[in-house]
């Protein structure tokens, strides 16, 4: 399987058990909750002959979810080997995590 972003979106709503899940999300949308918005921090390429041979992509992802004890932070550690919980906060009635993940792209680059 090749990990792409089309990939990991497709594992949050898996995860969230539901497609409330947005890449970058405009304003203009008006979600549900609970829901995840995922957005690319980074890309960090590795080299072998002076030629870049894998990337890693680093997004920030942020669950927002109404009940301050959910099973989804689990899930969410659970699932990928290289995510961290950043940071939490609450913000009008909705509890806020922020997770840092590596996602590895196996996808070969030429």
């Amino acid at each position: 399987m090749i990990r792409t972003r089309l990939g990991l979106q497709n594992i949050l709503e898996e995860i969230l058990g539901s497609r409330e899940v947005y890449f970058q999300a405009p304003e203009s949308i008006r979600m549900s909750y609970p829901s995840i918005v995922y957005s690319l921090n980074e890309i960090e390429q590795k080299y072998a002959d002076d030629k870049p041979y894998k990337r890693d992509y680093n997004y920030t992802i942020t669950l927002m979810h109404e009940d301050p004890d959910n099973d989804i932070v689990d899930k969410l550690l659970d699932r990928f080997d290289h995510i961290k919980l950043t940071r939490t906060f609450a913000v009008q009635g909705l509890n806020n995590y922020v997770f840092s993940l590596y996602y590895k792209n196996e996808k070969e680059i030429n």
